[in-house]
C-alpha cells in the first residue's frame, strides 16, 4: 500500500475545511485583522532592515512607531473600505483601494514627520522616518496584494467545490475579453480553464493576455488543436461583433462540436457590471440574423405623426410588433383590433404597464372585433374613422386553410375587402396589407386568398385612399413557425420533424419585417406591391441540425414526415410574369406585376361570393383556381382540379 505523505494529509484537511466553508464569506474584521498583521510584519522587516542587527532596538520608539502605523492605517483602511470585498473575488477595483488606503496613510504620516521636524511635537525617535514610512507602506502594499492572491488560489484550489474543468477559448482578446476570463475565473460554481484566445486583429497575434496566447481563428478552430487540448466551448466576447462574422465563427464551432456562448452587449449588463451569468447560449436566432436596417425615420414620421391609426390582427406576431414600433412614431391614437381575446389582452397589459409603451397608453385604443364582420367593423370605422390602416389580420397556417377554405376565404379575402372598402368609405389615406410569399405562383389555399386580397386591394386605388400591399417570407419565432415547434420537441427529447430533406424557407426577423412594413407603407402612392429582400434561403434540414447543436443534446433524430397539403420545397417572392423595380431603399422592392380589370374583379368576387355561401369546398377552389389561374395545387385533394 502506498504510503501517505505529509502533503497528502494537509491537502485533505484543507479539502475538508474546504468542504464545510465554501459558501462562507470571511468576516471583514478578520480581513481587517490579516491586513494589520501583515502592516506589522512589513514594519518589522523594515525595522531590521535599518538596524543591519548592528545596533540594539530602541523597543518603547518601536511600540510607538508600530501603534502609529497601526492608528492611521486602520483608520484609513477603514475609511476606504479594503476590508469590504469578498477576498475571492478582489479585482482591479480592491487593487485600487489597498492602493488609495495605503496611500492616504503614507502621506499622513509623512507630513506629520514634516511638521514634527519644523515643530517638535514629540521627540524625533518617536516619529518614523520618511523612509521608513515609504518602505513599510511598499512592503504593506505588496503583502496585501500577495495575502489576496494566496487566499484567492486557495479558495479555488481547494476550499470551492471541485468540479470537472471546461476547457474554453475565448473569440476576442479586448476589453470584453478580459472581463470574461476574470468573470470564468471567480465563477463559484464551475471550474473553467481558458485555453486560448482568437483575435482577428494580426497586431494581437502571437501576444499573451492574463498568460494566455492569442492566436489566429484557422490555428484554433481546427480538429487537431480542439481534440489535442480537449475544448468545450467557444465563447465569443465581442460584443459589437459583425453579425456575419459572428455566425461565421459559430458555425465553425458547432461543426466542431463546440459548445458557443456569447457575451451580451454591455447595454444589457446588470448594473453596468459582468458576470458569468449574464454569459448567453448562441440561439438559432443569432444564426439567422441580418444586420439592423436603417429606416427613413423622417419619412415614417411624416406619414403616421399625429394620425389615426388602425392595425388589424394587432394581437399576432406582425400586428403585435407593428404596434409596438408605430408608438415611437406619435401617432394621435393607434385602434389596435384582433379578435383573439386572450392574445390582446397579453398586448394591453405590456403597453400599458411596459417601458417606454405605458407613457401613451392614452394614445392606444383596444378593440374586440373580426374583420369579416362588416357590420361590426362598420360601427369602428365610423367612430374612429382610421387614416392609416395596417392590415395584418389573417388565416395563415397552411395545411389549416386547406382543410377549411370556407373560412380561408371568409377571412383573408372578404375580411380584406370589407377592411379596404370601409377605408374608401371613411376616407383613409392609406391602407398597407401584410401579404406573403405564399401568394406568388400559389401551391395551397392560403397562399391563393392571400394573392386574392392583393388582387382585390391593387384595384382600389383612389386619388384619396392609396393601397399598397407588402410581402415577405417567414419571419423568426411568429406563431405557428418551425423555431417554435422546434423548441418545444428539443424539450421534448426530441425529434425533430420536417416535411422534407430538401425544402427551404426564406427568414427575416419580426422587427426587420415590421420596419419595412412602415417604410413601404410610407413610400407606396398606390396599387403598388413591394418584396423585401429576404437574403438567402434556408434549408429547413440543416436549421434542424444547427439547433440540436446549439442545444447540446446528444442522439435526438430528425425525421421527415412528408410534405403537407398545399405545401411545397420553396418560396417564390415574385411570379414568373413579374419583375421587380429597385426603390431608394436597398431592401424594398417594387414588384411589376399583373393589372386586371375592374369589372372583371368585382364580378369574379361578387361570384365568388355566391359560392361561398353554398359550402362547397370543390366549386370555391375551383373558383379561386380561375380568378388566380397560376394556383396549382400541391400534394392536396385539390390537384385534382387542376387536370
Amino acid at each position: 500500500m502506498k504510503k501517505k505523505t505529509p502533503n497528502y494529509h494537509i491537502r485533505r484537511l484543507i479539502l475538508s475545511f474546504g468542504h464545510k466553508y465554501r459558501h462562507t464569506t470571511a468576516s471583514r474584521w478578520l480581513i481587517l485583522a490579516i491586513d494589520l498583521f501583515s502592516l506589522t510584519l512589513a514594519f518589522a522587516v523594515t525595522s531590521l532592515f535599518r538596524l543591519r542587527m548592528v545596533e540594539l532596538p530602541d523597543w518603547p520608539a518601536l511600540i510607538v512607531k508600530l501603534a502609529a502605523f497601526i492608528v492611521i492605517s486602520t483608520l484609513c483602511y477603514i475609511g476606504v473600505g479594503t476590508h469590504r470585498g469578498i477576498i475571492r473575488h478582489s479585482g482591479m477595483y480592491d487593487i485600487y483601494k489597498i492602493l488609495i488606503s495605503n496611500g492616504i496613510a503614507c502621506l499622513i504620516l509623512i507630513i506629520f514627520n514634516f511638521i514634527n521636524n519644523n515643530h517638535t511635537i514629540v521627540a524625533n525617535r518617536f516619529t518614523p522616518s520618511y523612509n521608513e514610512i515609504i518602505m513599510t507602506f511598499t512592503l504593506q502594499i505588496v503583502n496585501m496584494l500577495i495575502t489576496r492572491l494566496f487566499l484567492q488560489r486557495i479558495y479555488n484550489d481547494y476550499i470551492r467545490r471541485q468540479h470537472v474543468t471546461t476547457n474554453i477559448v475565448i473569440y476576442g482578446a479586448g476589453a470584453a475579453g478580459v472581463i470574461a476570463y476574470n468573470a470564468l475565473s471567480q465563477d463559484p460554481a464551475h471550474n473553467y480553464k481558458i485555453v486560448a484566445y482568437i483575435d482577428d486583429d494580426r497586431k494581437k497575434r502571437d501576444s499573451a493576455l492574463n498568460g494566455i496566447h492569442i492566436m489566429h481563428s484557422e490555428a484554433v478552430l481546427n480538429p487537431t488543436f480542439i481534440t489535442k487540448n480537449h475544448i468545450k466551448t467557444l465563447l465569443i466576447a465581442i460584443p459589437t461583433i459583425k453579425i456575419e462574422r459572428k455566425q461565421d465563427i459559430t458555425t465553425q464551432a458547432l461543426d466542431l462540436g463546440l459548445t458557443v456562448k456569447s457575451v451580451p452587449h454591455i447595454s444589457k449588463w446588470i448594473n453596468d457590471s459582468f458576470t458569468v451569468n449574464q454569459i448567453q447560449n448562441i440561439k438559432i436566432e443569432d444564426l439567422l440574423e441580418r444586420e439592423s436596417i436603417k429606416l427613413d425615420n423622417i419619412n415614417i414620421v411624416r406619414e403616421v405623426v399625429d394620425k389615426t391609426v388602425m392595425v388589424t390582427g394587432a394581437a399576432g406576431s406582425i400586428g403585435s410588433e407593428i404596434s409596438r414600433q408605430l408608438i415611437q412614431y406619435k401617432p394621435s391614437k393607434i385602434i389596435l383590433l384582433d379578435q383573439a381575446e386572450s392574445p390582446m389582452y397579453d398586448l394591453q397589459f405590456e403597453l400599458r404597464n411596459n417601458e417606454p409603451y405605458k407613457q401613451y397608453a392614452d394614445h392606444l385604443e383596444f378593440i374586440i372585433a373580426n374583420v369579416k364582420d362588416k357590420h361590426r367593423m362598420e360601427e369602428i370605422f365610423a367612430e374612429h374613422r382610421p387614416q392609416i390602416i395596417y392590415h395584418a389580420a389573417a388565416y395563415k397556417h397552411v395545411p389549416f386553410m386547406e382543410e377549411n377554405p370556407y373560412e380561408s376565404i371568409l377571412v383573408n379575402v372578404f375580411g380584406t375587402k370589407n377592411v379596404a372598402d370601409l377605408a374608401i368609405k371613411y376616407g383613409a389615406q392609406k391602407f398597407v396589407m401584410i401579404s406573403t410569399d405564399k401568394a406568388v405562383n400559389p401551391t395551397n389555399v392560403m397562399g391563393a386568398t392571400k394573392r386574392m386580397a392583393e388582387i382585390y386591394i391593387q384595384s382600389r386605388s383612389t386619388e384619396q385612399t392609396h393601397f399598397v400591399t407588402t410581402r415577405f417570407g417567414n419571419v423568426l419565432g411568429s406563431n405557428g413557425s418551425v423555431i417554435p415547434l422546434f423548441k418545444k420537441q428539443l424539450e421534448a427529447g426530441g425529434p425533430l420533424t420536417v416535411t422534407h430533406k430538401d425544402i427551404i424557407r426564406y427568414f427575416m426577423t419580426i422587427p426587420e419585417a415590421c420596419n419595412l412594413v412602415l417604410e413601404a407603407g410610407a413610400m407606396g402612392d398606390g396599387g403598388d406591391i413591394f418584396v423585401f429582400d429576404m437574403g438567402s434561403p434556408v434549408k429547413i434540414y440543416d436549421l434542424a441540425k444547427k439547433m440540436i447543436q446549439l442545444s447540446g443534446l446528444k442522439d435526438i433524430k430528425i425525421v421527415e414526415t412528408g410534405l403537407r397539403p398545399g405545401e411545397k420545397l420553396y418560396e417564390e417572392l415574385l411570379a414568373t410574369k413579374e419583375n421587380n423595380m429597385p426603390t431608394y431603399h436597398p431592401k424594398i422592392m417594387r414588384a411589376q406585376v399583373r393589372k386586371y380589370p375592374l369589372d372583371a374583379i368585382d364580378r369574379a368576387y361578387e361570384e365568388m361570393w355566391q359560392i361561398l355561401n353554398t359550402g362547397n369546398d370543390m366549386q370555391m377552389v375551383g373558383k379561386m383556381k380561375q380568378i388566380v389561374p397560376e394556383f396549382k395545387s400541391n400534394n392536396s385533394i385539390y390537384c385534382q382540379l387542376d387536370k
